[in-house]
């Protein structure tokens, strides 16, 4: 422990030769928690076509080569606020990470209506888009959806149970889904409503819709042994739906879009969460936009931000196609394709062995926790820029918020799929764990992996503050506190340093929490006594910094965190 300690105190005191600490200083003000992203859209955008054929050539053969010669610069992401997290928004609202669901509201999601209790349900058209033929509906109270089922030539169960599963689990995440549910129905509860269009994937309306045509999509579903259907209704999402938004840029017709997607924290740090539940199929297919009216304020107007379709993941899309090696590569891969050429296809790939185990009800063979690589998991296509722009300090930030489900709350998002097959829920529950446990071992130890950073005031006759903190690799169970020192080094707003280095071990009274607490001396007189706490970590394969950057309140005098710097 002694030797531990040393480290630490070597660790703060090595960096008297260089500056000690980063130029990076933030304003006395309190933490922005919600963008103001509200602002009256008074006419509608336009809207963004998405042409998969075109979508393909552009982003993983045109883009490949263009963009590299436009020499990027790529840099830390944008929509962050001082404490290094996202703030709510119209694209992200934290759930899960801020207060934890129940496993009963992570199964329920964001649904809000019960379509199988209101039938009949009345068709309108076919559906439009996807390569799943369905329909759009209406239930007798008048709610609108879009449907699709199993159908008899897929896998059972996968495609929607996973659609499902995922749905939730990116809702407990933060990003907006529609209200998606797996309902049974029978034949006799779908009828052909007047008007009622046959359209092509596209939207093009090729003539009316008869019966026959109704028939011939019922009959290509799987029909249980009671004459029931399995049904993914997809609740239609509020407002007038404007396509997904690019890749790149912004909407010019959205005043309230200002950051550039390839540059936002909550895209770029969705990468860790597709990795986890491998979610490859990521396009700007995936995502819709929506100009609604604002529940709050009648006749406003703002555009909100969905992320929709997730039936592909879990393994699903190799299973579907038979291309184990989805994940693992792109769909063009010039690296990869080089190196099987001049291997022979001999060397060893880590997907090989992914189909070899049993095949249940619902699940892929091909989801599995030993094939999964956390920094070389890749997307079927490389355009979708956020994803391949992601550095350390958003798959950080994408890493703590996956982690931080519990097995019960898992549990919730896998019982939303009904699946039929008990030992299916108890694979994916497993798998799920698994992975994400080893995507926290790989991301905690790139980036320190502490959080929630406070300030509390310490004993009556210390006249100092205390540094609190959660060790998140504590937190779930990698280390122990008694294989964790910190030390904690004060230094004011020019940077010179104040009192001595403090020393202390994690504390194993709040070891399930990862809670820890240091006594730290107090900031300066001027500049509001703004102080910066230099944080270390060490373990004994592992050594980090974070700096926390504290200030007193204007009101109140009270020290108060005001920003977190991630070196």
């Amino acid at each position: 422990m002694k030797t531990m300690a040393a480290a630490l105190l070597a660790l703060v005191g090595g960096c008297a030769a260089s500056p000690p600490i980063p130029p990076a200083r933030f304003a006395n003000a309190p933490i922005v928690t919600i963008v103001d992203d509200r602002r009256d859209v008074p006419k509608q955008p336009e809207e963004l076509e998405f042409l998969p054929d075109m979508y393909l050539f552009d982003s993983a053969l045109e883009r490949v080569v263009t963009r590299p010669l436009e020499l990027p610069r790529i840099q830390r992401a944008l929509g962050v606020n001082a404490l290094d997290d996202v703030p709510d928004s119209t694209w992200f609202t934290n759930r899960n990470y801020k207060t934890p669901l129940t496993p009963d509201e992570v199964r329920l999601g964001p649904n809000t209506h019960t379509p199988e209790q209101h039938l009949p349900w009345t068709i309108s058209s076919t559906k439009i888009g996807g390569t799943t033929p369905g329909f759009i509906v209406k239930d007798s109270a008048g709610v609108k959806y879009q449907c699709k089922f199993d159908y008899a030539a897929s896998p059972t169960e996968l495609e929607t149970g996973t659609h499902v599963i995922v749905n939730r689990l990116m809702w407990a995440f933060g990003y907006n889904v529609a209200d998606d549910q797996i309902v049974y129905l029978h034949r006799e509860d779908f009828v052909i409503g007047k008007g009622a269009k046959h359209k092509d994937s596209l939207g093009k309306t090729l003539g009316p819709l008869q019966q026959a045509q109704v028939d011939e999509i019922l009959g290509h579903a799987r029909i249980g042994p009671d004459g029931s259907i399995r049904v993914l209704a997809s609740r239609w999402i509020e407002g007038n739906t404007i396509g997904g938004h690019a890749s790149e840029g912004v909407r010019t017709d959205d005043p309230n879009d200002r950051i550039p997607h390839e540059k936002r924290r909550d895209l770029r740090g969705m990468r860790p969460f597709d990795a986890w539940t491998d979610s490859v199929d990521v396009t700007e297919g995936q995502f819709v936009d929506a100009w609604m009216e604002d529940p709050a304020i009648p006749k406003r107007h703002y555009v909100k931000h969905y992320a929709i379709d997730f039936g592909k993941s879990l393994g699903a899309m190799g299973q579907i196609s038979f291309d184990w090696w989805r994940a693992h590569a792109y769909t063009v891969d010039v690296p990869s394709m080089v190196g099987e050429l001049f291997t022979l296809g001999l060397r060893s790939r880590p997907w090989q062995k992914r189909a070899e185990r049993e095949q249940l009800k619902g699940v892929s063979s091909l989801f599995d926790v030993e094939s999964l690589e956390p920094e070389g998991w890749r997307p079927d296509i490389q355009g979708y820029v956020a994803l391949r722009d992601a550095d350390r300090f958003d798959e950080f930030w994408g890493t703590k918020i996956l982690a931080s489900f519990t097995r019960e709350q898992l549990v919730g998002a896998v019982k939303a799929a009904k699946l039929s097959d008990p030992r299916s829920e108890e694979y994916l529950v497993d798998t799920l764990v698994g992975r994400q446990r080893k995507m926290a071992a790989y991301w905690y130890a790139r980036v320190n992996p502490l959080d929630k950073f406070a300030v509390e005031p310490g004993a009556p006759d210390a006249g100092a503050p205390r540094i609190c903190f959660d060790d998140l690799a504590i937190k779930i169970g990698f280390v122990t506190p008694a294989q964790t020192r910190y030390a904690v080094q004060a230094y004011d707003f020019a940077g010179k340093r104040l009192g001595a280095p403090v020393t202390l071990a994690a504390d194993p009274e709040t070891g399930a929490t990862g809670r820890t607490c240091a006594l730290a001396p107090a900031g300066p007189a001027d500049h509001d006594g703004y102080a910066v706490y230099r944080v270390d970590t060490q373990r004994t394969e592992y050594a980090g910094t974070t700096y926390v950057h504290v200030a007193r309140d204007p009101s109140t005098r009270a020290p108060r965190v005001i920003g977190i710097w991630r070196p």
